[in-house]
């Protein structure tokens, strides 16, 4: 097989399975199993919670929940606390989606229809945000501020802050991706392992931060 053929093959989202005549491609079956993980891993680290005398497994779950919540509110300001657990709910999601090639499946992050999904889902969430905060006229009203001669430009700026954030996640995702299918394919022993510590680890962990850092920016600017 020649290496275009290989990462066509690999960029492929095939369907897995149709539901109703709606086909189920890869991207949503590893969601699933990430949800599944995740919840897993919540049910095990919550069992037989104390008040007094904790455990080693429960001091570090309470001490990993206050960092993630640490860091989310510094992220989005004092008035965005409400919204540090969506911010926690997507930091982890992606550092499992970005970070699962590593076990050997496709991480769904490569395909646009989940970063568009979840770019999406962040700058509604940011609208919410500034029209709770300001009121429906007060929201209206800050697109012609501080002068209304860049109201266009805040118009357009709803649509190019969910493509920006879309587009950054799907193509440093896919580009790690394809950097790595052709590593396997050229030097198959040893590189891609030293690589993969990068481009899997270090580079999937960077872009999920990047994506809530910036989400939480938004956040705090549209309330503030």
């Amino acid at each position: 097989m020649s290496l275009k053929e290989l990462l066509n093959e690999a960029l492929e989202s095939r369907t897995v399975f149709t539901v109703f005549g709606i086909g189920i491609d890869e991207s949503t079956v590893v969601t699933w199993i990430i949800m599944a993980v995740v919840a897993l891993l919540c049910f095990i680290l919550t069992r037989g919670l104390k008040l007094e005398h904790i455990s080693k497994r429960q001091a570090a779950v309470e001490f990993a929940v206050t960092k993630l919540q640490s860091l989310t509110q510094d992220i989005a300001g004092e008035h965005g606390v409400r919204y540090a657990p969506y911010l926690i709910t997507v930091l982890i999601y992606l550092f499992f989606a970005n970070i699962i090639g590593v076990f050997g499946f496709k991480p769904p992050t490569k395909s646009l229809n989940v970063t568009a999904s979840l770019a999406l889902m962040s700058i509604i969430l940011v609208q919410y945000a500034a029209i709770r905060e300001k009121s429906l006229k007060g929201w209206l009203k800050s697109f012609g501020r501080p002068t209304k001669l860049i109201l266009p430009f805040n118009i357009l700026d709803l649509i190019t802050r969910p493509l920006s954030l879309c587009m950054r996640l799907f193509g440093n995702i896919l580009g790690a991706f394809v950097i790595m299918e052709i590593l396997k394919a050229v030097v198959p022993v040893v590189l891609p392992a030293v690589f993969s510590l990068y481009f899997d680890f270090f580079d999937g962990i960077l872009q999920a931060y990047v994506f809530v850092f910036l989400t939480g920016i938004y956040i705090k600017e549209a309330i503030e």
